[in-house]
């Protein structure tokens, strides 16, 4: 059962928190998973090489906005059949 469950999740590289296949963005730190998988180690090694912290917090307007774009109404059609 634990393999199933690692193939429909998709772990965040930036929290490490389990988020569904499909999501956009991460469930806990809102990081873009897309960009997040190409391009995270490399901030991660610029971060430390500059002596800063691991990991910057989100700022929290863009927590909420992130939040209410993935919990928010969609327009109508987009879900039109063609």
């Amino acid at each position: 059962m634990e393999d199933y469950m690692e193939e429909v999740q998709n772990i965040c590289p930036r929290c490490q928190t389990h988020n569904m296949l499909e999501a956009k963005n991460c469930q806990q730190c809102r990081v873009n998973l897309y960009w997040a998988h190409q391009h995270y180690a490399e901030l991660a090694t610029l971060r430390q090489d500059h002596q800063l912290a691991p990991n910057a917090p989100t700022a929290s307007f863009l927590l909420e906005t992130s939040r209410r774009i993935d919990t928010g109404p969609t327009a109508p059609w987009l879900h039109r059949k063609r």
